[in-house]
């Protein structure tokens, strides 16, 4: 049977509900205004569009002549439509071929690594390399329903894209493609975390005497450090990533019961004997426990800790660090963001290996608002200090009480 051929606002609405199905299935089938705004939604959408209604009623009357899309009513006695999709029957797709084509129809061609974050609401990827193998099944069957693209200039890795009508490329598409931030993980997390500390070991001293003064030269984040702080109201503190420790000793100054937390056992060495009237310790973000002396912390502090994650790894180091906050409890957060992933070769002066992940500030966000937690605000600051500096998002969510 051969593929249907759909236009640009038919893919659309087809993945709008393909999407909506999965990750809101209380609200589906869709009604032409949820339709219509998920149609048009800002976020993960590519290009974004402004469909009205007239036109969504021509779109979802042609799917329906050709037996894509089913109309039913919204309950007994309810006269409001709702619209329900048949192309995941009708292409007789697995739950693994569904989420890629899902992605594949609302944001176009798309590289594997992308992929991967971009279905963690849809289905469960180990890894970009299980994308890929799905996506050459999909290409290998008697009608594909994908293709994979010439790798372009510039571009880290192929891109794909679905075979069930046109995709034009955006403008701008083929000089800028997207970044994989899960490029850190091609040999595993086991890997990179041991890279991650043997470089934070081998720079442990270097780090302490040039980054030792860094707040005089950033008021904001010395704001914002007082202020989690004094919302943990005595309750103690962790600081994950600590580094050398100047960030607990800044919150102990003010008057916190602060302990810090860090991957690399130099780097705690040097804490413990810079700061010896703290308590330092080794120990992975992800492995956090709660505090011997009360329910939970009442801060846990991240502070350009999240750095070197892989973006389909945010959502589960978010989740782990606020599982450990204590009623009324506050997650502080700052990342580098921006469309990179940075090899550095050199650090505070040392030779080393290493990759720092700047990521997307929409999907930090979403991270955290998937914990549940509540008062969500944040904050998004320009580079300080010299041209080569980057974005910063700082984010505060508070557990209810």
């Amino acid at each position: 049977m051969p593929l249907p051929v759909l236009s640009p606002d038919e893919q659309r609405v087809l993945g709008s509900l393909l999407e909506k199905q999965r990750t809101v299935p209380g609200s589906y089938p869709l009604s032409l205004n949820s339709l219509r705004l998920a149609c048009n939604q800002t976020s993960s959408r590519d290009p974004i569009t402004d469909l009205d209604d007239r036109t969504l009623e021509d779109v979802v009357r042609e799917l329906k002549g050709r037996g894509l899309l089913r109309v039913v009513w919204a309950g007994k006695g309810s006269r409001t439509l709702k619209y329900h999709q048949l192309l995941d029957s009708e292409l007789s797709l697995q739950p693994d071929e569904r989420a890629l084509i899902t992605v594949l129809l609302l944001r176009g061609p798309q590289a594997p690594g992308e992929l991967k974050t971009r279905t963690e609401r849809l289905h469960p990827f180990t890894d970009r390399d299980q994308v890929e193998q799905v996506l050459r099944r999909m290409a290998a069957l008697p009608e594909p329903l994908v293709r994979e693209l010439e790798r372009r200039p510039g571009q880290q890795d192929h891109r794909w894209v679905h075979l069930l009508g046109p995709v034009p490329e955006l403008p701008g598409q083929a000089q800028e493609p997207g970044v994989d931030r899960e490029q850190v993980l091609a040999q595993g997390a086991g890997l990179r975390d041991e890279r991650v500390r043997q470089t934070y070991d081998q720079v442990a001293d270097a780090y302490f005497i040039t980054l030792g003064a860094e707040l005089i030269g950033k008021p904001f984040d010395v704001w914002l450090l007082e202020r989690v702080a004094s919302l943990a109201r005595n309750n103690p503190i962790v600081d994950v990533g600590c580094g050398p420790g100047h960030i607990t000793a800044f919150l102990a100054d003010t008057g916190a019961q602060v302990s810090g937390v860090d991957l690399s056992p130099a780097m705690v060495e040097v804490a413990k004997r810079e700061f010896s009237d703290l308590d330092f310790s080794v120990g992975n973000l992800f492995q956090l426990l709660k505090p011997r002396t009360a329910a939970g912390w009442g801060a846990v502090l991240a502070w350009y800790s999240l750095v070197h994650l892989a973006a389909s790894e945010l959502t589960p180091a978010v989740a782990a660090l606020a599982r450990t906050l204590g009623p009324g409890g506050v997650l502080a957060l700052a990342l580098h963001v921006g469309d990179e992933v940075r090899h550095v070769d050199e650090l505070v002066g040392e030779s080393v290996d290493i990759d720092f992940v700047l990521h997307d500030a929409d999907q930090v966000l979403a991270a955290v608002r998937s914990t549940g937690l509540v008062e969500l605000e944040w904050y998004r600051r320009g580079p300080v200090g010299d041209e080569a500096d980057t974005e910063r998002l700082y984010v505060l969510a508070r557990r209810g009480d």
